[in-house]
């Protein structure tokens, strides 16, 4: 993981350089150049392949350092179930069209600059729910890390997203072992292992297909093979 946290900073050191030779032509003569941009690094990989561990990871490696950093994960902007399930929507939560990905883009977009308190939503998977303004994004905050299934689709307004990002990884792990993690997660948040199985084989697997395709457009591919040897 200590390779990924090096690998952020990079991100950010470059990204802010040359946003700071960007902004010198703007600024006035002999005044401040400003540096008020945040860095923004986007996690994808396929449902349950530990995107969430290594957006937390990285964030805790960058705070260790002193950089301040922050996730915030694509998962706030799931559709509400009462919403899903008036649309016919409800039994393929998770699909690419149960998010409000226009919100998230214009979350992103605000995250960019570092003028003010973004407050964002979280999904909370004990209730199965997005709660608003549950992650404090403040203007102190200099990267912020964000996890999600979608960052690298095709379809509108996902080009958007990712061009919103300085990079994106793809968190690539065994297909075996991503299914074990999210039957114990389906498990873990109240499903029965029957049920938990079946989802896993059909809406997940179905989420998982379009996400792999997406893979060969990300910045670095992180082999979560290796990440985890022993996982």
């Amino acid at each position: 993981m200590e390779d990924l946290v090096a690998r952020a900073l990079a991100v950010h050191a470059r990204t802010q350089e040359a946003r700071r030779g960007s902004s010198a032509g703007l600024a006035s003569p002999g005044g401040p150049v400003p540096t008020s941009v945040r860095t923004l690094i986007g996690v994808a990989g396929e449902p349950g392949g530990g995107k969430s561990t290594v957006a937390a990871a990285v964030v805790e490696g960058l705070t260790r350092v002193g950089v301040r950093a922050v996730v915030v994960p694509m998962d706030g902007f799931h559709l509400a179930g009462a919403t899903l399930a008036r649309l016919g929507r409800l039994d393929r939560k998770g699909a690419i069209d149960t998010f409000d990905a226009d919100g998230y883009l214009a979350l992103l977009e605000r995250l960019r600059s570092r003028s003010g308190t973004v407050w964002a939503p979280e999904y909370v998977r004990g209730v199965e729910e997005s709660i608003g303004g549950a992650v404090e994004v403040d203007p102190s905050v200099e990267v912020v890390v964000s996890e999600g299934n979608y960052l690298l689709a095709e379809l509108t307004p996902w080009p958007a997203v990712r061009a919103t990002f300085d990079e994106v990884w793809f968190v690539d792990t065994p297909a075996e072992r991503r299914r074990r993690w999210l039957v114990a997660r389906h498990v873990r948040f109240g499903m029965t292992p029957g049920a938990a199985e079946a989802w896993a084989a059909g809406p997940d697997e179905a989420n998982a297909r379009l996400v792999r395709a997406t893979r060969a457009r990300a910045d670095v591919v992180v082999d979560a093979g290796r990440l985890w040897p022993d996982a």
